[in-house]
């Protein structure tokens, strides 16, 4: 463990649901940690999310170690429910956080880590990176793009379907930020889904508690060297919440393979035909926000980091939290990120014993 009061033995980059939960399992043990958020207030990505926002989980199964979320009016909490929650849940366990602290750089030093954020700086034997994947929106490359006089906006930063009321927009992406946004966009615009396969959707009864429940399983089978035969249907299907459903209702709920280019005002879909749009909203995902380890050179040509579980392969005194399924199975999530948070927190404790 750390015996220099200067140096800290973990920094936690990032202030969401992964940096809470790793910040909850270091709490349990003797190591001294500070986490840096870049967010002027808790909730991490979630106070990004647009205003309709909603869960795909009940609030019990929608929680994060230690303190089960609180129920919600509706059965699937809001986006206001879940900032709520984790900020009084970092309240409650009183975690040491700086904000805003947006880290720009990570570097090694003598025995550790240093942190930049600006021009200041903390030192620490080991960092966890817990920044998600919000920051970095994922914009395909079509051709003709610069040339198209409309909007374009990505889901990161679509907030209500207000500016598109009576305008054609075309929703770009086959996950459950796109069906939402069309769900509600639908409702005040001429709305056209985009996707590059046939949308998956899951039965009506399934939902996040079903989903989480089916990660549960197949990570346990690989524990134990198991296949297991399971229904289709992953953390990526459309779950169809409430709003999803009453889209299917209205008969808006399809979508249209990808068109080829732009023009300056639409576009030119497969069979040559042009159709003329207002806006376009990217539902296309995003990168993780990995930038402040560039310096480190444990990028790879993915622009991820090569991890053993969480643990960096090229950086000994680095783990990553809450990136996707290549960082812990369901561990972008609320509910999966706890196993991974334990597992982490476990690890470095160990990591650190060792060297006293």
């Amino acid at each position: 463990m750390n015996m220099d009061a200067k140096k800290l033995d973990v920094i936690i980059i990032g202030g969401g649901q992964s940096a809470l939960a790793t910040a909850y399992f270091l709490r349990r043990t003797q190591l001294s940690f500070l986490i840096l958020d870049a967010g002027e207030k808790p909730g991490g990505a979630w106070r990004h999310g647009w205003d309709s926002l909603r869960l795909f989980s009940p609030a019990a199964w929608s929680s994060i170690p230690g303190w089960m979320m609180p129920p919600s009016e509706d059965e699937y909490p809001s986006r206001d429910h879940v900032i709520s929650y984790l900020a009084q849940y970092e309240a409650r366990y009183q975690f040491p956080i700086e904000r805003p602290v947006r880290v720009t750089s990570v570097e090694r030093i003598e025995g550790g880590l240093r942190v930049h954020a600006g021009d200041r700086s903390w030192d620490a034997q080991t960092v966890v990176s817990a920044t998600g994947t919000w920051s970095d929106p994922c914009i395909p490359e079509y051709p003709g793009s610069e040339l198209f006089a409309g909007t374009q906006i990505h889901s990161a930063h679509y907030m209500n379907s207000q500016p598109f009321a009576g305008k054609r927009v075309l929703v770009v992406g086959g996950g459950n930020s796109g069906a939402q946004i069309l769900a509600e966009v639908s409702t005040v615009a001429e709305a056209t889904w985009v996707t590059p396969t046939e949308p998956l959707f899951l039965p009506d009864e399934v939902d996040g508690r079903v989903l989480f429940e089916r990660a549960t399983e197949r990570w346990k089978a690989q524990q134990e060297g198991r296949v297991i035969e399971q229904p289709v249907g992953g953390l990526g299907d459309i779950v169809m919440v409430p709003a999803v459903v009453e889209a299917r209702e209205r008969g808006v709920l399809w979508a249209k393979r990808p068109f080829e280019r732009f023009t300056e005002a639409g576009v030119i879909w497969a069979d040559g035909t042009e159709t003329q749009v207002d806006a376009v909203i990217w539902c296309t995902g995003f990168k993780p926000a990995l930038n402040h380890l560039a310096k480190l050179g444990v990028l790879n040509k993915d622009g991820r980091v090569d991890v053993q579980r969480t643990h960096s392969l090229l950086e000994p005194r680095l783990w990553l939290v809450g990136y996707g399924e290549w960082t812990g199975s369901a561990s972008a999530t609320l509910i999966g990120i706890t196993r991974t948070a334990r597992a982490t927190a476990e690890e470095i404790e160990s990591v650190l014993m060792q060297q006293c």
